[in-house]
């Protein structure tokens, strides 16, 4: 009489234990991780830390030099916000501040991404003589504090007859040593040679390559470039406040400054015309954010 062993039917998996395994390969294989309690709070302790210097500006504009004064500060909203607002707003005249420094930051913006691009392309993948000489100038450059660069700006700006227009404030930032810099290293790694190559094969001269080859890989470095241009050069105080009066064509930092002037400078007023400079920056933000943002993880994912 002969037995035979039969396997025992396997036991079910729960549906639970399927779902965990399913997950464990899936974080294994690359796939999407979902972040827990831990790093949801440490996300929003980092947020309200980033908001909170502009929410307590806006807090002290809403009150006056007196409760500015005392300990411990106010950590709310007061009743003179809006009030203070149009003040400053009349005061600085901030809607022509606003107006010319979108104009300088604009046309620095785009001549800087311009021309840093194609600078960076040249010492990325272009070989001539002295390249690597002049790529140490460029970067020495950048470890010139600009304010060494004051009175000889100022002395050309004076034989041009640029005093209180905006070209003088334009001027000196339509180049970018960082820029350059910048544009340089991205394009070494994100503009394989080959591609390059490939359309001189094709017949593409010069030109051709860097409008249809080295812009659209470039394209997300250019965004964050811009933006950090643009930023900079709102934000920029020292020299247009020499070279411009607030009279005459002043941008926002040099219309905020003339605010609160007196034997007691009225701190509230000085907070909201400094609020009204910044929102313009976080409209800019909100509009391009995505796109930069998405711009970049376009291009980690093609490098």
């Amino acid at each position: 009489m002969t037995t035979t062993l039969t396997k025992p039917p396997a036991e079910p998996v729960p549906e639970p234990d399927r779902r965990r395994r399913r997950g464990s390969k899936a974080s294994r294989a690359g796939g999407q991780l979902h972040a827990g309690p831990i790093a949801y709070i440490i996300l929003a302790l980092f947020t309200l830390g980033s908001l909170f210097p502009l929410v307590w500006t806006a807090i002290a504009a809403s009150r006056d030099n007196q409760r500015l004064a005392q300990t411990p500060p106010p950590l709310w909203f007061g009743s003179n916000l809006f009030d203070k607002l149009e003040i400053a707003w009349n005061d600085a005249n901030l809607g022509e501040a606003i107006l010319n420094t979108t104009i300088v930051a604009g046309i620095s913006s785009a001549t800087v991404v311009f021309m840093a691009t194609i600078a960076g392309f040249a010492f990325a993948k272009l070989k001539f003589r002295g390249r690597n000489a002049l790529m140490l100038i460029v970067v020495g450059t950048m470890m010139v504090p600009p304010q060494l660069s004051v009175i000889p700006l100022y002395m050309m700006v004076a034989k041009l007859d640029w005093s209180d227009q905006l070209q003088a404030v334009i001027f000196p930032s339509l180049v970018s040593a960082f820029g350059v810099f910048f544009m340089r290293q991205y394009l070494l790694q994100a503009l394989p040679d080959e591609i390059i190559e490939a359309a001189r094969v094709d017949g593409a001269s010069s030109w051709r390559v860097i409008w249809h080859v080295v812009f659209p890989t470039a394209r997300p470095a250019m965004a964050v470039l811009g933006m950090l241009t643009f930023v900079q050069v709102w934000n920029d105080f020292l020299w247009p406040f020499l070279v411009l009066t607030q009279n005459g064509n002043p941008t926002v930092q040099v219309a905020v400054a003339g605010l609160g002037r007196g034997f007691t400078p009225d701190q509230a007023l000085i907070m909201a015309g400094a609020l009204l400079g910044t929102l313009p920056l976080l409209l800019v933000f909100a509009i391009f954010g995505k796109q930069i943002v998405g711009g970049i993880m376009q291009g980690a994912v093609k490098g």
